[in-house]
């Protein structure tokens, strides 16, 4: 998870997004160089400012002659970057309140991330793992009044669960956030 701006920014050039898709194994700046197609130098220059930034890490040195090669490796498989990174402008749920509104799901999923991403990192410092749960599915409707049925009926669905399940006096409880969002499928070309 990509909280700094700074660290957004550099993660963002696009020689040093494919540096650190490449450095998913540990490589070195002269390996690098031949696969990306840049001077070693420059490879160099790029892995020293994602170094900085926490985005890769040294692995090892190794001398070869006169020269000691360091090799490198991202410090994770993959990167999110939080909205918290442009906190100033993240979207906030709290400014729409039309459950039917495209901005208000947004705003629910940069919040999603920002969660997540802080219990994936307090987890990972604990060395702890994170109760999650997720449904990931499609529908396809007839109609505009067959989607605005089935969202009438998931929520009073929902609703009758979270009735059902939720103890606000539970001891020792723990809150989860619960979000259910219906969106058109975006098709990849």
């Amino acid at each position: 998870m990509i909280e700094d701006p700074a660290a957004a920014e550099a993660s963002l050039d696009p020689m040093r997004s494919k540096l650190l898709s490449e450095l998913v194994e540990p490589g070195s700046a002269t390996s690098l160089a031949a696969k990306v197609g840049l001077a070693r130098q420059k490879v160099n220059y790029h892995l020293r400012t994602l170094e900085r930034h926490g985005l890769v890490e040294l692995v090892e040195e190794r001398k070869k002659g006169n020269v000691t090669e360091r090799v490198m490796q991202a410090t994770a498989a993959s990167f999110v970057i939080s909205p918290v990174a442009l906190a100033s402008v993240q979207p906030d749920p709290a400014r729409f309140s039309d459950r039917l509104s495209a901005r208000w799901l947004l705003a629910l999923a940069a919040q999603l991330v920002r969660d997540v991403g802080t219990l994936i990192t307090g987890a990972a410092k604990t060395r702890k793992r994170v109760a999650t749960f997720a449904i990931d599915g499609e529908v396809r409707f007839a109609s505009a009044a067959d989607r605005a049925a089935f969202a009438e009926e998931l929520a009073q669905c929902v609703t009758s669960l979270v009735s059902k399940y939720h103890d606000e006096s539970a001891e020792g409880g723990r809150d989860h956030r619960l979000i259910v969002a219906v969106h058109p499928s975006v098709k990849e070309h």
